[in-house]
């Protein structure tokens, strides 16, 4: 007879508490921008005190050029106990700025729209063909962004001179849209290369040459840049002293700048009139900051449309 001998039963041993999980740390872990914190906030409060400033400084033209000498003198940052328009009648009468004016206003246009029709197609070839030479093409526009204008200057007066187009208006347009060319091809290629090629592709199949895809698929849609380019050489132009001063040497071909600076050497010898002298200077930057509030915004839209390519 044999006898079975059970086996003990055996309690398992008991598993060790599970550690804790770790709590979700994702909001913690965010990476902290470098502008978080004082440093953002002391930039724009930086910021608006520069604006703020600005605008106080214009606005502080403004009232002078509607006041008399006497009162600007005793004065300085008082305000007008008369309006004094008269100011703005002699500024515009004395100084030949009519014909200034009219000298501004062609200048700028032609020279603007030409800039932007001719840096267009180019930079839209820069931006689509990739070889050695759209490279060093796209180089030699972007070293001509570090040349300064006072170190062109005299031979750029020599070779106008002896191509007899010193003291003309259509010199002075030639001048201008070559020295806009680098900085116009630049913007607007980075521009054109934030536009996509699936449209480009789409056009070729359905038998589209390069330039009819340019011209009617590719220049509307780039309308955006097109129109930042053309604002930016608008304000430039008008405001450039350096190179029509060089240039231009009769009193019906000055532009605004060279006018004011003719009207400031007239009021030095016979005595300033410091209203009027404001008003002239406001009559030069007004009609810049009128186009610049109204289109401000498309402006900088169209500044940082390319930023990402």
């Amino acid at each position: 007879m044999t006898t079975s001998t059970a086996m003990p039963e055996t309690t398992p041993a008991p598993l060790p508490p599970a550690a804790p999980r770790p709590r979700n740390r994702r909001r913690n872990t965010r990476p902290k921008l470098s502008g978080d914190g004082p440093v953002r906030r002391i930039g724009i409060t930086l910021i608006w005190g520069l604006v703020g400033f600005n605008v106080l400084l214009l606005l502080w033209v403004v009232l002078q050029s509607l006041r008399g000498t006497r009162e600007i003198f005793d004065n300085p940052w008082g305000l007008p106990t008369s309006l004094r328009f008269e100011n703005f009648v002699d500024a515009w009468t004395a100084s030949n700025f009519g014909t200034a004016a009219l000298n501004s206003l062609n200048v700028t246009i032609v020279s603007s729209v030409l800039t932007v029709a001719i840096a267009a197609p180019a930079a839209y070839y820069l931006s689509r063909q990739e070889s050695r030479l759209t490279n060093v093409l796209t180089m030699y526009f972007i070293l001509g962004l570090g040349v300064p204008v006072q170190v062109i200057l005299l031979p750029l007066f020599v070779m106008m001179s002896r191509l007899y187009l010193t003291d003309s208006l259509i010199g002075l347009n030639l001048v201008y849209i070559g020295t806009s060319m680098p900085f116009t091809v630049f913007l607007l290629t980075a521009f054109f290369r934030s536009l996509p090629s699936e449209l480009e592709e789409a056009a070729a199949l359905d038998g589209t040459s390069p330039f009819q895809t340019f011209w009617r698929i590719m220049l509307p849609l780039a309308k955006g840049g097109l129109l930042t380019a053309f604002v930016l050489q608008v304000i430039s132009h008008w405001n450039e002293t350096l190179l029509a001063l060089t240039l231009l040497q009769s009193t019906d071909k000055f532009t605004l700048p060279v006018a004011l600076i003719s009207f400031v050497q007239q009021q030095t010898y016979s005595g300033a009139d410091w209203g009027g002298l404001f008003a002239g200077l406001c009559i030069v930057i007004l009609p810049m900051v009128v186009v610049f509030v109204w289109l401000g915004r498309r402006l900088t839209e169209g500044l940082t449309l390319g930023m990402g390519k």
